[in-house]
């Protein structure tokens, strides 16, 4: 059975102010780590992630009916299976591969440089909350068809639906609040999608109202449950990798020159920032029969979190894993985006982030609009980085001085 340990817990203060410090230990002391509040297992070895993700019959994702579908406001592609998965699955790609996702990179590319142009001048910004958040929000928007002027509020609302998914234990008011935000959200998307219906355009809202899956068009709760989907799927990580990306490069000034003047290592920069610090820490599964793991029953029934940083920093899949190196032979960056990634920050197998080319594109349009203009990039004098955040975990903010730009 599983030990508790007594003096160690992953919802503790110490653990969330740095759990990169954890992970060895948990992989080698408590490979299945028992948390008796919230009678969850904790799995930190690489294998053992991948054989959770990818046993898709021993481990299911019956937990989001909790987790996720109350503010989601119905199902989620990760909670479907067979035929409905795949159909499901193939309008949302649909919305963000070939020429859609040629539009959407002009349109990534045309925001960015919007955003950026009143902080050239100042010199200063910074790469959370002035740029990265707004961004995540504003291209999602896009993608979806919905009016950009709103993205204050639509982002408000978001954050309540991300506190729910995310939260290990949240108090009853907390959990009050979350639910408004997701039915507020819910009624702001539903004349729209009336409206899709009747005039349907090239987004993705009007994709989802007009496709049709066994001859049977998708019901509002459906379409709804997909919007707010994409939305949480497509702004959560991509605003923390945008910063966790520069954070590295500025430490690993060397390896920053190097992309700088090979723009074709982008790609690899971006996916070992993925494999260093995954944005997504955790996903949860439901055991459906007794499994073994290092020896230790993880019972059938039971909730298991894949952490997906310390799969990602196992010496048994990467050499040297607590080094940030865009050059390591173990990652290969053309298959980090696809199925075949070794890296487990999109998840893998049936689940797999359905999101993971268009996250490559966002994030390689947003770098490749940056970096050229962001000269002698350097944190600001007295900054003092901090990241939050234990399912999903990112910069809280990320303070950055460079040379002005004289129009």
């Amino acid at each position: 059975m599983p030990v508790a340990h007594p003096r160690f817990s992953v919802l503790s203060e110490d653990f969330a102010a740095a759990p990169y410090r954890y992970f060895a230990q948990l992989r080698e002391r408590a490979p299945v780590h028992y948390e008796p509040a919230i009678d969850s297992y904790f799995l930190s070895r690489y294998e053992d992630v991948k054989r959770v993700l990818t046993d898709h019959e021993a481990f299911t994702t019956e937990t989001l009916q909790v987790r996720a579908e109350p503010v989601m406001r119905g199902p989620v592609l990760a909670q479907m299976t067979g035929a409905e998965h795949t159909a499901k699955r193939k309008i949302v790609v649909r919305g963000f591969t070939g020429q859609a996702l040629r539009n959407q990179i002009r349109a990534i590319h045309a925001n960015a440089a919007e955003l950026l142009a009143p902080f050239l001048a100042q010199g200063r910004m910074d790469l959370v909350n002035d740029f990265g958040k707004p961004l995540a929000v504003q291209v999602t928007l896009d993608v979806l068809g919905l009016d950009r002027q709103d993205w204050r509020q639509v982002a408000a609302w978001h954050s309540g639906v991300a506190e729910f998914i995310t939260s290990m234990t949240l108090t009853p008011e907390r959990r009050r609040h979350c639910m408004d935000c997701a039915e507020q959200l819910e009624a702001h998307l539903l004349p729209v999608i009336e409206q899709r219906r009747r005039q349907p355009g090239d987004d993705l809202i009007s994709k989802l109202c007009t496709a049709e899956f066994d001859g049977i068009a998708m019901s509002n709760r459906d379409v709804t449950a997909l919007i707010i989907n994409v939305l949480a799927a497509s702004t959560e990580p991509a605003d923390k990798t945008l910063a966790l990306l520069f954070k590295h490069l500025i430490d690993h000034p060397e390896q920053m020159e190097q992309v700088r003047r090979d723009p074709d290592l982008l790609a690899a920069a971006i996916a070992e920032t993925l494999r260093y610090t995954p944005p997504v820490q955790l996903i949860p599964r439901q055991a459906e029969e007794n499994s073994v793991f290092a020896g230790a029953t993880v019972p059938a029934g039971a909730t298991v979190f894949c952490m997906i940083g310390a799969a990602n920093r196992d010496p048994e899949a990467f050499t040297a894993p607590d080094a940030f190196d865009i050059h390591r032979p173990d990652l290969g960056a053309a298959r980090s985006f696809t199925a075949a990634a070794q890296h487990l920050a999109f998840g893998t197998g049936l689940h797999q982030c359905v999101g993971a080319a268009f996250a490559r594109a966002e994030i390689e349009t947003v770098a490749s609009v940056l970096l050229p203009v962001l000269d002698q990039v350097r944190y600001s004098p007295g900054f003092r980085y901090r990241e939050a955040g234990l399912y999903t975990r990112g910069p809280v903010s990320l303070s950055l001085d460079f040379t002005p730009v004289v129009r």
